[in-house]
């Protein structure tokens, strides 16, 4: 197996691109803190008026509707459970649908 250190990664490739982290349970407060400690502008797409809300703003994260949080990102990381999935508006989906670049994490 081979480990990767900080200094076998190039993160010019990632400053300043607009990452959006859907999601906000245990693997997207993960990635959406990683991304930002390493320089990416990364925006938190939750329910406004979910309980996610408010911790993605206590972390010091932008946090937006779905939607908006996809609109216009570089990259988006879907993060969020799957049966949570089927509760994407038709508006947050149009967005997915116009983005190239999406990842998926699977569950555990």
């Amino acid at each position: 197996m081979k480990v990767f250190y900080d200094k076998d990664c190039d993160l010019k490739l990632i400053k300043n691109r607009k990452v959006a982290v859907i999601g906000y349970g245990s693997q997207g407060h993960a990635h959406a803190q990683n991304l930002n400690d390493s320089g990416a502008k990364v925006i938190v797409g939750v329910r406004k008026e979910g309980p996610s809300w408010e911790k993605v703003k206590k972390a010091g994260l932008k946090p937006a509707e779905i939607a908006d949080a996809v609109k216009g990102a570089d990259f988006v990381m879907l993060l969020m459970p799957d049966e949570h999935r089927r509760c994407l508006s038709q508006r947050d989906r149009t967005q997915f649908k116009e983005r190239r670049n999406t990842g998926f994490c699977p569950w555990f």
